[in-house]
């Protein structure tokens, strides 16, 4: 799931980009009035920005919502399943250790008056 909006997100913020720079700004009309561009020439007059910015705003609310999702997923971690997750470390006992060195016998040692 993580990967596909991993993919998602990029592939829109490609978009984006490309989307942004293919718009021209406010300035660009005054030369388009001059007869230096032919700015409505494909979409019509108004038509291309209307559909640039009506594709920008569609990819800026896909690129938020994925966004907002690959926050969510970090945020909440999915349950892992691998094989020692499934151990329950209060079960496992420890083998009893058995002394190195039995201990010395004092009665033996000591002076015993006879």
């Amino acid at each position: 799931m993580e990967t596909i909006v991993w993919v998602v997100h990029v592939v829109t913020a490609v978009v984006l980009i490309g989307l942004v720079l293919m718009q021209h700004g406010k300035g660009a009309d005054m030369g388009a009035a001059f007869g230096s561009g032919s700015a409505g020439s494909l979409f019509g007059s108004s038509g291309s920005a209307n559909f640039l910015s009506r594709s920008t705003a569609v990819a800026a609310t896909v690129f938020f919502i994925t966004s907002l999702s690959l926050t969510y997923l970090y945020s909440h971690p999915a349950e892992k399943l691998g094989v020692m997750d499934k151990v329950n470390p209060a079960s496992t006992q420890v083998a009893p250790v058995a002394p190195a060195v039995a201990p010395a016998d004092d009665s033996k040692s000591k002076d015993i008056p006879k």
